[in-house]
């Protein structure tokens, strides 16, 4: 592992056991989980899925827009290595998606249509609960190496502690009131990723960049921007004036 790659995956794990001891927003986190994925693993895209209380996978974080169609399709067609991993609680490999159309026909059509050539989905679990799963898309055919391989299940297992604590995964009702509320979120932060988009003229990854950056700046939750986003107590254009101060929009 070279110096510059050693030090990336430290500096992941300290924000996560940093999160974990200081309060942390779940949507945040898990997106930021999903990011890192791509950042440290040779992967060109990562999603999060999570059981809500009723055993049914829901989408909780995706690090682009086609990931996220992606796990959208794959949910409401009810196939795919994702939840395949998820029902079986181990790890789904995949380096050659076309070599596996007769298994996930309609998913495999899908993922070619938006450039993904590989997957590898890694469950999120606390001792025998399966809380749900990693998924890890290539754009290219190929295995991912032992190395990219473990650190993704590490990075998953460090999330899984962060949506339950072990207490809590003995307790089936506070693990679905927590799963439930990590989903709730996730419902409120893609209303308001709409509203940004429409204000600003801008895709929907780049709106979720504005609010994210926005959250941060102000020493916020994630999750609390983007309700007050949705419930109009603040104007999607503070965020689009907040973004263009810090140079991440260009000027009108």
């Amino acid at each position: 592992m070279s110096t510059t790659r050693e030090q990336d995956v430290i500096h992941a794990f300290v924000d996560l056991t940093n999160d974990l001891v200081s309060g942390y927003d779940m949507v945040e986190l898990l997106a930021g989980l999903s990011e890192n994925c791509v950042r440290l693993l040779d992967v060109a895209a990562a999603g999060v899925l999570l059981s809500d209380g009723r055993g049914v996978l829901r989408l909780v974080a995706a690090s682009s827009e086609r990931t996220r169609l992606l796990e959208l399709f794959q949910l409401q067609r009810d196939e795919g290595p994702c939840l395949d991993c998820f029902r079986t609680g181990t790890p789904v490999l995949v380096p050659e998606l076309a070599a596996t159309a007769d298994r996930w026909p309609a998913f495999c059509a899908a993922a070619d249509g938006v450039g993904f050539r590989s997957v590898h989905a890694v469950p999120m679990r606390l001792q025998t609960t399966v809380l749900g799963t990693l998924g890890l898309f290539g754009s290219q055919v190929g295995s991912l190496d032992r190395s990219d391989l473990d650190l993704g299940q590490a990075l998953a297992h460090v999330a899984s502690v962060a949506v339950v604590n072990e207490r809590a995964a003995a307790d089936s009702a506070t693990v679905n009131a927590q799963l439930q509320h990590a989903l709730t979120s996730r419902v409120v932060l893609e209303q308001a990723k709409g509203v940004i988009a429409h204000v600003g003229d801008l895709t929907v990854e780049d709106a979720f960049r504005v609010m994210r950056r926005y959250a941060r700046d102000h020493g916020r939750r994630l999750g609390e921007v983007a309700g007050d986003v949705v419930e109009r107590r603040l104007a999607g254009r503070d965020l689009l004036e907040h973004a263009r101060s810090v140079d991440l929009l260009p000027e009108e």
